[in-house]
Formats: structure tokens, sequence, C-alpha cells
């Protein structure tokens, strides 16, 4: 099987050649750029002191060039939109040193300021006359959004400011996204992950809205938070509209690129915490549920493409919200948190979901064990997850800063060594 055949049997619930293989298809499945930069260097890819591109600057992913992906196995590539996280393009790369001492390469647009304690300071499309949106603490990995919340006055709350961001794709967007899609369709076998954005109701990432200037309406995230509560009729009033144009938009994107897509990441908003879900079932059918199902709804109805939920930690008791409301992936498997047993999972609803990710846990196994423990997490997971198809491997989430070269290297041997079918379960 080519990856493209691949990854799309094992969305169809049956069992390839051999599970496949993510890793940078998406900004929650990805690699931290100062553990892509000790990667190359240890599969000998790079000459010493070679800088490795951020293709995601609000946390610091790395790109996982086409040498990396031949090397690795990996099965799907992702299709992002033209501008990043804070609002500029990934073009004109300029050298950056990360507070660790990484050499990498950053977008024109990524410009900075120190504060006086050490703090790094980051703007929206590059734009240093306004505030900035990002903070990176010194000796961080990763930027804060940055809270630029304006004074609430309830009688005066206009949901036209929280939908700022989204507009009708415009025609400069899908020209893009369409050259993108057809250089990758025709010239690899790859599996195609498409961000096309607007399509995420209540993502906390993406609330403070780090790319915008001055964004108004309700941005500050603890603020949205209890929005959720207190302001539902806002909050729903945001949803109707913006579901109205994310319909559009999936209208137009598919006009477009058609069925050469094979994966659309629809959400990042997360429900579940270390110990459970942080909203009730109840709750989420009547806020979340409803407009994730008409935008899952249309795509079955009208495409070929799967569509993807990234939510973390304990969600156990939601999956059945999340196949009801349609979804056919979800990422992660963070089997770390409470009630998210891999066996059981596969066995209750792996019939009905992908699960995508899981492979190990980026919280404490990857980072802090040892490679022997690393292997054995891998092998059990693989074990757990694989029969039956359905599973696509990659970590629990991106894989951080500071672990130990030799472990991410025992987690792709150990990969490779376990994934061909039929799974080895002794």
């Amino acid at each position: 099987m080519n990856s493209r055949e691949r990854v799309a049997c094992a969305l169809s619930h049956e069992e390839p050649d051999r599970i496949p293989l993510d890793l940078g298809s998406s900004p929650v499945s990805g690699m931290h750029v100062s553990t892509v930069y000790k990667l190359r260097q240890a599969l000998e890819l790079d000459p010493p002191g070679t800088p490795v591109k951020v293709v995601e600057p609000y946390q610091l992913l790395g790109e996982i060039g086409s040498d990396l992906m031949d090397t690795l196995g990996v099965d799907v590539m992702g299709v992002w939109p033209s501008k990043n996280m804070f609002g500029f393009r990934n073009e004109a790369w300029k050298p950056w040193t990360t507070f660790d001492g990484t050499p990498v390469l950053v977008p024109e647009g990524f410009n900075t300021d120190v504060e006086e304690n050490g703090d790094l300071l980051l703007y929206p499309e590059g734009d240093e006359s306004v505030p900035a949106s990002g903070r990176m603490p010194e000796g961080g990995f990763y930027f804060d959004s940055t809270v630029r919340q304006p004074p609430i006055d309830d009688d005066r709350l206009d949901v036209q400011d929280n939908l700022e961001e989204f507009d009708l794709i415009s025609d400069e967007e899908l020209d893009h996204f369409s050259k993108e899609i057809d250089r990758l369709y025709t010239r690899t076998d790859k599996a195609l992950l498409a961000n096309f954005g607007g399509t995420a109701f209540g993502d906390i990432a993406l609330v403070p809205a780090p790319w915008l200037k001055n964004p108004k309406g309700i941005r500050d995230v603890s603020e949205w938070y209890m929005s959720t509560v207190i302001r539902q009729d806002y909050v729903r009033s945001i949803f109707e509209r913006q579901c109205e144009i994310a319909l559009e938009n999936l209208s137009r994107c598919h006009q477009h690129v058609g069925d050469r897509v094979d994966i659309i990441y629809m959400t990042g908003t997360d429900f579940g915490t270390q110990i459970g879900p942080f909203i009730s079932p109840q709750a989420y059918c009547e806020l979340y549920q409803p407009f994730q199902r008409r935008l899952n709804d249309w795509v079955h109805e009208n495409t070929k493409w799967k569509t993807f939920i990234h939510s973390c930690g304990s969600v156990r008791a939601l999956l059945p919200h999340f196949i009801e409301a349609g979804f056919d992936i979800l990422n992660p498997v963070q089997c770390s948190a409470a009630h998210m047993d891999p066996y059981e999972l596969n066995k209750e609803f792996g019939s009905r979901i992908t699960f995508w990710g899981g492979g190990v846990d980026t919280q404490g196994t990857l980072p802090f064990k040892s490679s022997d423990e690393v292997r054995e997490e891998v092998w059990e997971r693989i074990k757990a997850l694989g029969p039956g198809g359905g599973f696509v491997f990659n970590t629990i989430h991106n894989v951080q800063p500071q672990v130990p070269v030799e472990n991410v290297l025992a987690l792709y041997e150990t990969y490779r060594e376990f994934s061909c079918y039929p799974i080895r379960i002794e």
C-alpha cells in the first residue's frame, strides 16, 4: 500500500499493511523545533548547526521535512492556511535562536522584543506598533497569548465583535489551498489533512485571537469560560453565525479542492481535564454539539472527507456524543487521563471512531522515563489500539522540548518493529 491507501484503509476500520504514522500534519500532532533539531542530528540528516524552520510559532513546532518523513515512514501531510497563528506568512526566513540554544529559522514577521524581566514579546502580523499578542517567559519554550481584553459592558456586548475573524474565505486563500493541495496530491502519495479554519467553536487557543491587532468582544480565557455559563445566549449567537459562515466556506473549499483532501481538522476545542470532562455531557450537547453536527453532516453529505476532533484529557463520558455529532476521528487518546484505558476504548468505540494518537505519553513517559520504558509503552499501545484498524499512530499531543533523543529514536524504532499487521500481541 502507499500512504494514501494505508490511511484510507485505517479510516475505514480495516487493517492495512501497517498502522499509518502521523508526525506534523496538524497543530496537535507535531514536534517542538528543538526536538526536531536533535532528531535530525541523530539521524544524520543535517550537518551540525543546520537550523530547522519554525512552521507554527505559537507552539514553536518544527518543520517535518520530506527527508525526515521518508526516514520515519510518515503517511500524512498537513495543508495549512497561508498565515500562521500570529497572522503573518511563513516566508522570508531569518535566523533565530531559542532559549535552549537551538538554531532555527523564523518567518520575516516573527518580530520580538525582550522585556526587562527577560520575557519575549511577539506581535500580531509582526506589527510592533500595537500591543504584543504573545509572551514567552524567559527560558520558556512556547508563547502564551497575552490578555488584550477591552472592558466588558454587558449592555453593549455585540456578537459581531467576536466574529471579526470569521468571514467568507477570500479568493486568494482559496487559491492558496487549491495550489498547495494540488502540489501535494500530485507529487506525493501521502494522505492530506487540511486545516481550512473557522470550524472550531470556542477553541480556547483561538479565543484571544493572537493574529488580530485590536481584538474586540470577549477575549480573555477566564472570561470566555465564564461566558459559556453566564452569557450562554451571547455565545450561542456567536456559534450560530459562525456556523453559517463555516458552511459556506466548506462549500467553497470543496468546489476548489474536491476530494483530494482526506481529512479536515474540524476543531481543537478541549473538553477534558486529567480527571474527567470539565463540561457535563448535557452542557456539551446543548451548546456545542448542534453546531458541530451541522458541519459534520454537511461534510458527510457532500464530500469524502473525514472529520477530526482534537480534545485533550479524560473525554470518555463525551465520546458517545462526539460520535453522535458525526466526528470520524478522535485525537488524542490521552491514556494517562482517568477512564481512558486504550483497551477498553477500542473495545467499546473502536468500530465507530478512529483513534489518532495515543502511541506514547508525552507528559511523563517520553520525556522522563528510560528508552526501554518508552519501547514497552509504545508496543502496549499498538497492541491495545491497533487490532481491527481504525488507528493512526502518533504521540499524545505534540512531542515536547527537552526530550532525550534516545527516547525519540526508541519511539519510532518500536513503532517500525511492531506496526505491521497482523499485530503481534505476545
